[in-house]
């Protein structure tokens, strides 16, 4: 067996982050040459992923960003096993490149796809292998989201104090004018969505199959209502179960005495033109 040097060792540890004992044995295992103890490490980090694949990854941070032209952004989950390990260096220096890779990847949706994508000549998932061989965690990248404006409007990102959960949301305007006076409307409204968890922007966007389960729980409470009463009662709890659970006609979080479509179209008015929100993401990890 090759003799390995303290320099050696120390060298390869500053290069991967793994433990003294670890880069000893990878140094052996390649006869003293780092960089193919860098692989042998690798490969520990892909073992472990393939023994852990079956476990929960309940646990990570939630993670977005905007390129620096405003038009296009994205919001990311990474998952992980536990708690202790979401809120280590490595894993959140990893979260923080994620979003990186994320505005780059060619799809709009679709973690396999930032997977795949390299920055700087680099594969993410590389990146990710090499986490892992530190952490000893099943990692992976959860849900993930990218919007490129196509005109005039903004994008705005909320992600809450815990890191475990996040909002994105698109909203269209008239003119470029009219979306830098709403800033922080748009950010209001982005706040509003990770707070409430609206299921759609409008009912017309809820799953049909939704709508029917909800009536008839709604019918099946009031069976015992006269029958000429029924119709008239149920419809009256699908209506206030819009308003809870479309974005456009919830209360708004800041100010409940009107709704999120009203919010919008003061400050449009305010700003001198139109807006309207085109589309939102809720993404939480737990």
């Amino acid at each position: 067996m090759a003799e390995i040097s303290a320099a050696a060792v120390m060298e390869l540890r500053k290069i991967s982050g793994q433990g003294i004992m670890d880069c000893k044995k990878a140094l052996q295992e390649a006869g003293g040459d780092i960089e193919k103890a860098l692989d042998i490490l690798r490969k520990k980090g892909m073992a472990t992923l393939a023994k852990r694949a079956e476990r929960d990854t309940t646990e990570g941070l939630v993670v977005g960003k905007s390129s620096p032209d405003g038009k296009t952004a994205t919001l990311a989950s990474l998952c992980c096993e536990t708690d202790f390990v979401a809120k280590s260096e490595d894993f959140v220096a990893l979260a923080r490149k994620l979003v990186d890779f994320a505005l780059v990847c060619p799809a709009d949706q679709g973690a396999e796809n930032i997977l795949e994508t390299s920055v700087g000549g680099k594969k993410f998932n590389d990146i990710l292998t090499e986490t892992v061989s530190k952490t000893g965690e099943k990692t992976q990248v959860g849900d993930y989201t990218k919007y490129t404006l196509g005109g005039p409007g903004l994008i705005s990102t909320y992600i809450h104090f815990n890191d475990k959960v996040g909002t994105m949301v698109q909203i269209d305007t008239s003119d470029q004018a009219t979306a830098g006076a709403m800033k922080q409307t748009a950010a209001d409204i982005a706040m509003h969505i990770t707070a409430t968890k609206p299921l759609a922007l409008a009912k017309d966007q809820i799953d049909p199959g939704t709508l029917e389960r909800e009536r008839a729980i709604f019918a099946d409470q009031v069976k015992n209502k006269p029958a000429n009463m029924v119709d008239k009662i149920v419809e009256g709890k699908m209506q206030k179960f819009y308003a809870e659970n479309c974005l456009l006609q919830q209360a708004f979080v800041k100010d409940d005495t009107r709704t999120v479509e009203q919010v919008l179209a003061d400050a449009a008015k305010k700003a001198g033109g139109r807006a309207t929100i085109k589309r939102f993401v809720r993404i939480a990890v737990g």
